[in-house]
């Protein structure tokens, strides 16, 4: 019987390096791939912009793939990410959002492109060092479930997965805690056994979103008025592109107490600013929603928890769908700073039930 064929997602960190050490312990015929993003021909740029797409990378999981006796490639995807992901990042950023690179690169670049990319070359899953599981319900459809580690869990950033891609996914690092990874790599005795996670944007290491949006695009970003919520004017912004709502820190503004951004609006260029009371919202609705332990709604109400950011705890609400195919959602208790751009993720237990854009 012939071994089933999984290209692992090898980033040069210690979690999918395990991943593809645990695959082939359990009998897969595993290939490791690095995808590289990172648009700078430079090694001097792609050095020092790295994360998890730089050279460090490549050297990191070609060691790994030499040491577990795996082959090892890297695959050229800066078209798709420059496209799916930074683009993407750029359009929401000026139109006033705050969007969330990680889950356009992991539905679109490092599910869609390499999954393709993968079965043209005979493979019959991808995985990665996801910190998540997949379960196949018992109604037939595949879900993401959260690792049995919550400081770990990534799920958040996994929603908008679809079945396909689920049903050739595996996620072995979802079992364990961050703690057991560490220590599989470090009997294995793996370099990478050590390797801090790396936490930022990949392609702007440094936070600086304003920047990169003025250094790397055509677009101008103006500066505009502070407004309160009656239109009065308050002082003036550096541009849209430097505030997301709920906001404190950074604004420039001598109010003589804390204040916080309410609303972005890019029609007129202005950013509103409020009381802390005023960032807070006991309903939202999102767009472009992705199902996944269930098929929809179809007229019915359903209770989950829903999350609106990768770092909110999550809360009780009720779901519903719109007439023109949004879902509305109506927190138990107000929520602070839903940010249009961002995604809503919605639970059932440890299951992701699905998700989408909050307008």
């Amino acid at each position: 019987m012939n071994k089933k064929k999984v290209v692992v997602g090898m980033s040069g960190g210690v979690d999918s390096s395990v991943a593809a050490w645990l695959l082939k312990e359990q009998g897969y015929d595993v290939i490791g791939v690095t995808m590289q993003v990172w648009q700078d021909e430079s090694p001097e740029a792609m050095e020092e912009n790295g994360g998890c797409c730089g050279l460090s990378a490549v050297e990191d999981a070609r060691r790994v793939a030499e040491r577990l006796s795996i082959p090892y490639y890297v695959m050229n995807f800066k078209k798709e990410f420059r496209e799916h992901v930074m683009d993407y990042f750029v359009r929401e950023y000026v139109s006033g959002k705050t969007p969330n690179p990680c889950i356009a690169c992991n539905r679109f670049v490092k599910w869609e492109s390499l999954l393709a990319r993968s079965l043209e070359i005979g493979a019959d899953y991808i995985a990665t060092g996801h910190y998540a599981r997949i379960e196949k319900l018992l109604n037939g459809r595949f879900a993401v479930k959260k690792s049995v580690t919550a400081a770990k869990d990534q799920t958040y950033a996994l929603y908008n997965l679809t079945q396909r891609q689920l049903s050739h996914t595996l996620m072995p690092v979802g079992s364990y805690t961050k703690e057991e990874i560490r220590d599989m790599a470090g009997r294995l005795g793996l370099t990478v056994a050590g390797k801090p996670d790396s936490q930022e944007i990949c392609f702007i290491p440094d936070h600086d979103y304003a920047k990169f949006i003025q250094e790397n695009t055509d677009c101008r970003i103006e500066e505009g008025n502070f407004i309160d919520k009656d239109g009065r004017i308050l002082g003036r912004h550096k541009g849209i592109t430097h505030y997301t709502v709920g906001q404190r820190k950074g604004l420039g503004l001598s109010m003589g107490r804390p204040v916080f951004v309410t609303e972005i609006r890019p029609e007129t260029n202005e950013v509103v600013i409020g009381e802390n009371e005023d960032v807070f919202s006991e309903r939202l609705f999102c767009s472009h929603v992705n199902w996944m332990a269930i098929e929809g709604l179809f007229g019915e109400e359903m209770r989950v928890t829903a999350r609106i950011r990768y770092s909110h705890k999550g809360a009780p609400c009720l779901i519903r769908e719109t007439d023109d195919g949004r879902v509305e959602c109506i927190f138990d208790e107000p929520q602070r700073a839903a940010a249009p751009g961002q995604a809503v993720v919605f639970y059932d237990g440890d299951l992701v039930v699905g998700g989408g854009t909050i307008l």
